[in-house]
């Protein structure tokens, strides 16, 4: 049996959904300043793949990588872990 070690999972919130089967998703972590130590937080923003999963805004969702859909998406979302509080 062949395992596939290549696929990396993230875990990020839905900024974006105006496009058509695809969400914008921004990944949040947090490093160390590499001379004073204090911890600063980055964001990212990957272009996920939506099929089966229909998140909406401000949802946190899980994505795994894949092969490359389109020139900027190489993700698509798996599942969604907590559903956004707006009201609407």
């Amino acid at each position: 049996m062949i395992e596939n070690k290549s696929i990396q999972s993230l875990i990020g919130k839905v900024v974006s959904t105006k496009m058509n089967s695809t969400v914008s998703v921004e990944v949040t972590r947090v490093v160390a300043h590499p001379v004073y130590q204090k911890r600063i937080k980055k964001h990212k923003k990957f272009l996920s793949h939506v099929s089966k999963v229909v998140p909406k805004e401000g949802d946190v969702v899980k994505i795994v990588s894949t092969k490359p859909i389109s020139k900027n998406k190489r993700w698509r979302v798996s599942e969604i872990i907590q559903e956004s509080k707006k009201l609407g």
